[in-house]
């Protein structure tokens, strides 16, 4: 990793910035959401008080004695930032928290009649159930007849903007507009990518590919089509997708949201359903794989992974890491110079790693100084954050 002293990590205690939007405004905004999605009971919405009024203004308190994680947070620092306010330790730490804590307040962890029950599953269904996403597979038929190499890019670039179907996002983005001064993809290496996925290349059929998705509903279709692709092209043999084990950031994709997006293409009709019924297959043959890690939710970067995931991940011919949060989580949720290499910032990962991430918090590496000069000059910072921009970073180790 580069020296960190000139990129601190992102705190929430700076009025104005994005990362205290979101702990002051965004959150709240869930929990309303929240409460209006359920006909929760009165010690639910309590607890829905309790934990609005905390984030905003309390400390962060320990967990019951008997919650079943409690170890776990308390070795992810939890012993270390109790008593303190949930604007002064690491943003990504309090974003995590936050989440946990909210599953907490509606029961999901139980025992009783709400356990299990995912409180942003309402906002999933509406969304996979959208005229967008009508039309959104409805242009598969079209594209089943273009040339191979015309649908793995076309495919690949759906999954990379389906990222703008993040549903926390649009709580506080709604109505965003794209920036025509400025390029949309500020870094692709695209290329690079499909070198390690060749079609043609040695032991195609013996490839692994682990993908770290991101959110449910649109833009878990994509990456879902993605994978489909590239096992009935040859160019993986297996795919092991990467899903969280509990809800978290309101729209990120569970075991539950897979089962619904392959539910969705199955009933769809032409082209997608037939990419459903592949996938569907694939994971009754065990070329397509699930796994919900407890670290896929933990609050820390990728660089503190556990032993087994960073097995996992060094014995894939690639990782494709989906989406914001994930890039923070792999880059480090530092205040990086935007020019800094992402090679180095991802030199501690265990195996060639790819970021296909749109552009929707202030951590960024890897841009050319002229991409960087460009951005600022049309949009200021808000290039940063607007969803508008997107990238394809791949480091293959050397």
């Amino acid at each position: 990793m580069p020296d960190t002293a000139s990129a601190p990590v992102l705190l929430g205690n700076q009025p104005g910035s994005f990362p205290h939007s979101v702990l002051a405004e965004r959150h709240p905004a869930i929990i309303r959401q929240v409460r209006e999605a359920f006909p929760y009971e009165p010690g639910q919405h309590r607890a829905l008080d309790e934990l609005l009024a905390n984030c905003t203004k309390g400390e962060i308190e320990p967990l019951p004695a008997d919650a079943h994680d409690r170890d776990l947070w308390e070795t992810w620092g939890l012993r270390e930032y109790a008593g303190r306010s949930w604007f002064d330790v690491p943003w990504l730490w309090s974003e995590s928290w936050f989440y946990r804590r909210l599953l907490q307040a509606v029961g999901y962890f139980g025992p009783g009649p709400w356990q299990g029950i995912d409180p942003f599953r309402p906002s999933k269904l509406a969304e996979l159930d959208s005229h967008e996403t009508d039309e959104e597979l409805a242009a598969l038929d079209d594209l089943a007849h273009r040339p191979a190499g015309e649908q793995a890019q076309a495919l690949l670039h759906g999954s990379l903007w389906g990222n703008r179907a993040d549903l926390g996002f649009r709580l506080s983005a709604e109505g965003a507009q794209a920036a025509d001064a400025a390029p949309g993809l500020v870094a692709d290496d695209s290329e690079t990518l499909w070198s390690l996925l060749d079609a043609e290349g040695p032991d195609s059929g013996n490839r692994t590919l682990c993908l770290v998705a991101d959110n449910a509903g649109r833009e878990l279709v994509p990456d879902l089509l993605l994978i489909a692709h590239l096992l009935a092209a040859g160019r993986i043999g297996r795919a092991v997708l990467h899903v969280k084990p509990y809800p978290y950031y309101v729209s990120d994709a569970t075991t539950a949201d897979v089962v619904d997006a392959l539910r969705r293409l199955t009933g769809a009709g032409g082209a997608a359903a037939a990419y459903g019924r592949r996938l569907w297959s694939a994971l009754g043959d065990g070329r397509l794989v699930l796994r919900a890690h407890p670290f896929s939710s933990a609050p820390l970067p990728y660089q503190e992974m556990p032993g087994d995931l960073r097995a996992e991940f060094a014995s894939a011919t690639l990782t494709i890491v989906k989406g914001d949060l994930n890039y923070r989580r792999l880059v480090g949720d530092r205040l990086w110079a935007p020019t800094t290499p992402f090679p180095d910032v991802t030199a501690y990962f265990p195996g060639p790693v790819a970021a296909l991430r749109t552009l929707k918090s202030d951590v960024i590496t890897g841009l050319d100084s002229r991409t960087e000069s460009e951005l600022v000059a049309a949009e200021d910072q808000r290039w940063r954050t607007s969803g508008t921009h997107a990238l394809i970073q791949v480091r293959v180790p050397g």
